[in-house]
């Protein structure tokens, strides 16, 4: 859960590495018969190598997969014989013969599949084998300018249905009253217009600034390419603080330049939080048409979801259509947190433009998902998309898993608190957590750890301090009466977060920090004692003290402001509650705030009955 920074941006980033680079050779368009041949060889052992693999390595029995039937969902590219042999399956098996032979049947079916993809390929390897260089780039030349032309056609700017627009409450002012608050909120104003001006000056049109060295930076997760990532993510905190000649800067930027049609391939979580976020809450809260720009950053989005699917597509290629899954995780697994985080985001596309295909995309994850089964009711971080299996079975409230939770209770939130089915999600995986990730330490501090393979690892890192803020944010709906222990349970968390920000010699947090071995919200290792402009401890300070307003909220997040950047949650500490009040705005996990949906009796799937 971020905030829109500057300086350089900040978000709950995963790390990432840089693609490789391939190129065919200069010296010569084609290759000699021995070599082909040679190839053919490597490539036909390297396909029997995978086959034999699938079929001959032991299972795994906390492993358990799920029905091949929701290939569909993972993985769209199955033909109509197929789609219609599995439409007939149920997706829970029971026990008994009938059960074992259907699942011999849909063994021997994927054995089938995995024969005529081995076959396919080869051939494919061979017609490829013989075009010459030349050939081969005038094929991807032409298969690029067909993407390029059909998403013209599909995607160009069309009108948008008129939609009325949610009633907006508390959009400006915000005045804390207390003339020693609003010092220090015209103090945070005055730096966040330090940095924008720095930014402008420095790095205008790059993603990020480089302060030290005065120059601009594009970050490899929106492909090294300069979509102005700081003025998207930056827009809604201008308007919020009164900075309108900013704001309208920015907007100029986005309008004459603000381009996605270039090849790159880029982060599809960032994309969605920082992009589309950013500039759904810009049109909300000014009310100026930056829609398109939106519905064409979600076309490109949505060619890779379609064509791919919105599990496996992690990363993708802008310009090609193309979609993958980072290297690194767990085998080119999907990550919980990433195709968990598009619920907000896809609902409001949908309400805006009047297609349900966007949310219906979002509703079909959590489908899947509901048909899982879950080691210990907890999710793990990591899903194979081809296998249907979760990958490690790691499970963590900070990075890689943080985000899916926070947007089950807020997907509740922005209903108006119809979409049921969200709610008891979130609350049957809190209630998991609870159980085997929520412990209080030797000295007193309650912390929340991550499950590693059966065991509780006692870390807990800078990411999952946002939690505080979503514990007292979920307390209010709580089942069994428990909303005050949640509002506590938050009270804890950020009590835990303060100490690991005081405990050290700046008074910044460290990126993760142990409760063991005598050593209580402190980093042990070099690599953790580092501070990345990261919010969410300022994020849980300021919903404390929104539900609370306990003043010891105000000064910790002041102390912070002493030494870090987090403009928009600390500028909203020092407001008052009529700014941006939470009965009518729920923030994305990139601080943009989006308007509650008072759908009055429109009923979307997934929420109660009409009301």
């Amino acid at each position: 859960m971020t905030t829109p920074a500057l300086l350089p941006l900040s978000g709950r980033r995963i790390p990432t590495l840089s693609p490789g680079a391939s190129s065919f050779p200069h010296h010569r368009a084609t290759l000699r018969l021995s070599e082909k041949f040679i190839l053919l060889l490597i490539l036909s052992a390297f396909i029997t190598l995978c086959f034999g693999a699938f079929f001959f390595l032991p299972d795994n029995s906390k492993h358990k997969r799920f029905d091949f039937g929701l290939e569909d969902v993972l993985i769209p590219h199955i033909d109509s014989e197929k789609e219609a042999r599995h439409s007939s399956r149920q997706v829970i098996h029971g026990v008994g013969d009938h059960d074992e032979h259907r699942h011999r049947e849909e063994e021997e079916s994927l054995r089938d599949k995995i024969r005529a993809d081995h076959e396919r390929a080869l051939q494919e390897a061979k017609e490829k084998l013989r075009k010459s260089k030349e050939e081969l780039k005038a094929e991807i030349q032409t298969e690029k300018t067909k993407v390029v032309e059909d998403l013209k056609k599909k995607d160009g700017p069309k009108p948008l249905p008129p939609v009325p627009m949610p009633k907006l409450v508390g959009v400006k002012d915000g005045d804390p009253g207390d003339p020693d608050t609003k010092e220090k909120r015209d103090k945070i104003r005055e730096m966040m217009k330090h940095a924008w001006d720095s930014y402008r000056q420095y790095g205008w049109g790059h993603n990020e600034l480089k302060p030290i060295a005065k120059k601009g930076h594009s970050t490899n997760i929106f492909g090294n390419s300069q979509m102005g990532a700081t003025i998207v993510d930056a827009l809604d905190t201008l308007y919020i603080m009164g900075l309108h000649d900013e704001f309208k800067d920015g907007q100029e930027w986005i309008k004459q330049n603000l381009d996605f049609s270039v090849n790159a391939e880029v982060s599809v979580f960032e994309v969605n939080i920082r992009f589309i976020g950013g500039l759904l809450a810009a049109y909300y809260l000014s009310g100026q048409e930056v829609r398109y720009h939106c519905l064409w950053i979600f076309a490109s989005l949505c060619a890779c979801f379609f064509s791919v699917s919105a599990v496996r597509c992690q990363l993708f290629q802008m310009m090609e259509v193309l979609g993958r899954n980072w290297g690194w995780a767990s085998a080119g697994s999907s990550i919980l947190a990433e195709f968990g985080t598009l619920h907000m985001e896809f609902v409001h596309l949908t309400y805006l433009t009047g297609n349900p295909a966007y949310y219906q995309k979002v509703m079909h994850i959590r489908k899947l998902l509901a048909k899982m089964d879950r080691p210990n009711g907890l999710y793990p971080n990591y899903l194979n998309p081809r296998t249907g299996r979760w990958g490690q079975h790691h499970t963590s409230v900070g990075g890689l898993g943080d985000s899916f939770y926070e947007y089950l209770l807020k997907a509740w939130l922005m209903s108006d608190k119809t979409d049921t089915e969200a709610r008891k999600t979130y609350d049957d995986a809190i209630e998991a957590i609870e159980r085997h990730l929520i412990r209080k330490s030797n000295g007193g501090l309650t912390f929340i750890g991550e499950w590693k393979n059966g065991h509780l690892e006692r870390k807990m890192g800078h990411l999952t301090c946002f939690a505080g803020g979503m514990f007292a944010l979920g307390a209010d709906g709580s089942p069994d009466d428990k909303a005050g222990h949640y509002l506590q349970l938050g009270a804890e968390i950020a009590h835990t977060c303060h100490e690991s920000y005081d405990r050290t010699v700046l008074k910044l947090g460290p990126e993760a920090f142990k409760f063991d071995s005598g050593l209580e919200a402190v980093a042990v290792r070099q690599n953790e004692k580092y501070y990345i402009l990261r919010p969410e401890v300022i994020e849980t300070y300021w919903y404390m003290w929104r539900f609370t307003h306990d003043p010891k909220y105000r000064q910790w997040g002041w102390e912070a402001a002493q030494v870090s950047i987090s403009f928009q949650y600390l500028y909203l500490l020092f407001s008052s509650d009529e700014l941006l009040p939470l009965e009518n705005w729920v923030f994305n996990t990139e601080a943009h705030p989006l308007p509650v949906l008072h759908l009055g009796n429109i009923t979307l799937p997934g929420s109660e009955t009409q009301r």
